[in-house]
């Protein structure tokens, strides 16, 4: 074979192996997505013809798992009891938040939730609770045992704030396999009004924002510019301010698990702070080396469920805003949380219309 012929049949070959390689990855990737979209198929139903023009939306609201009471039968049985149509209110203590737990549950007792219960995470606040009639959970010697974890007992015994919140993911897992809906809520928070009432349950996860007005709260286009770049200088980005892991509901769902495991495996791996997991398992879209969580969310009302930075740089300064009632505030921005919980108690329960006026806007 003379040379020439050699490069020629060489490139052929070389043709073909790359057009080989083309056609195997095509087939891959549709054969990847017809099984995702069988499975998609099997767990909502019948494929669905599309409708007119502007009628046409997607299913935001999945079914919820099949309970499953073996995973926690003690458990089940105490929430058989507490919960109003299967759903309730879950916050974590240990002895080094009594002081906001019982601020916590004074408020809920006042504006007459029946539906919740406190996951205590030693015996001192477990005791304090079943004196002070509060409906409370704490894990068994034998349950503990069975925990692979065996961090979760110190923890849950001398954990600050980060520490304790990270321990939530794991244990509102056995929650949704019972086949209850969960409104997680962390201490340091003022139940004005039934949360209840207020809430929509068509998505997996319906959390509060840590966003103060309607652009960092709901999103906003975010123009980069970079003017060495000419006429291609401004890019678009978009913007969203985190959601709250210390308030949300949370749906017993396939993806809503899913959610709770990733965070917890992340955490179990990482020295990570539980809020920025939680956000970027929600929010970070499937590309190549990650496959994106396929949960539906829906951000609260900033308003109605009010973080401390809307409440004291914005809402005690508006004529209008002070007016509004929300259903909790959430003093997350600010250290000295008592003080304020004890002030938001003062406004809007005992109408002390000075009774925010002493704080500044963030903290000292």
């Amino acid at each position: 074979m003379l040379k020439s012929e050699f490069v020629a049949a060489s490139e052929k070959n070389a043709e073909l192996k790359r057009k080989i390689r083309e056609l195997t990855e095509k087939l891959r990737l549709a054969e990847q997505r017809k099984d995702s979209a069988q499975k998609q198929v099997m767990v909502l139903g019948e494929q669905q013809k599309a409708g007119p023009f502007g009628t046409v939306k997607g299913l935001r609201t999945n079914p919820a798992v099949v309970t499953n009471e073996s995973v926690n039968p003690r458990l089940a049985k105490i929430l058989s009891k507490v919960t109003v149509n299967r759903e309730l209110i879950i916050t974590l203590a240990n002895s080094n938040y009594k002081e906001m737990l019982e601020v916590w549950f004074t408020n809920i007792k006042r504006v007459g939730i029946t539906n919740y219960l406190v996951f205590a995470l030693d015996e001192e606040i477990f005791g304090f609770c079943q004196s002070n009639n509060v409906p409370v959970y704490k894990r068994d010697p034998d349950e503990v045992k069975k925990d692979s974890d065996s961090s979760f007992e110190s923890i849950a015994r001398t954990g600050g704030n980060h520490a304790v919140s990270g321990l939530k993911f794991k244990i509102l897992r056995e929650f949704l396999q019972l086949g209850y809906s969960v409104l997680l809520s962390d201490v340091d928070i003022i139940y004005l009004q039934n949360p209840f009432e207020h809430l929509y349950r068509d998505s997996d996860v319906e959390s509060m924002t840590d966003g103060h007005d309607n652009m960092t709260a709901y999103g906003y286009n975010d123009v980069f510019d970079e003017p060495k770049m000419g006429w291609a200088r401004y890019a678009h980005t978009m913007r969203i301010w985190v959601y709250n892991s210390g308030f949300f509901y949370i749906r017993p769902t396939i993806p809503s698990i899913e959610l709770l495991d990733r965070v917890t495996g992340t955490l179990a791996r990482e020295n990570a702070w539980d809020q920025a997991v939680f956000n970027e398992e929600l929010f970070y879209p499937s590309h190549p080396g990650y496959e994106g969580l396929h949960a539906s969310r829906r951000t609260m009302d900033f308003y109605m469920f009010m973080n401390s930075k809307v409440l004291f740089k914005t809402v005690r300064k508006d004529a209008q805003l002070r007016k509004l009632k929300p259903v909790i505030v959430h003093i997350n921005y600010h250290p000295d949380k008592i003080e304020r919980m004890k002030a938001v108690v003062e406004y809007y329960v005992n109408g002390k219309q000075d009774g925010l006026d002493s704080f500044p806007d963030g903290s000292d």
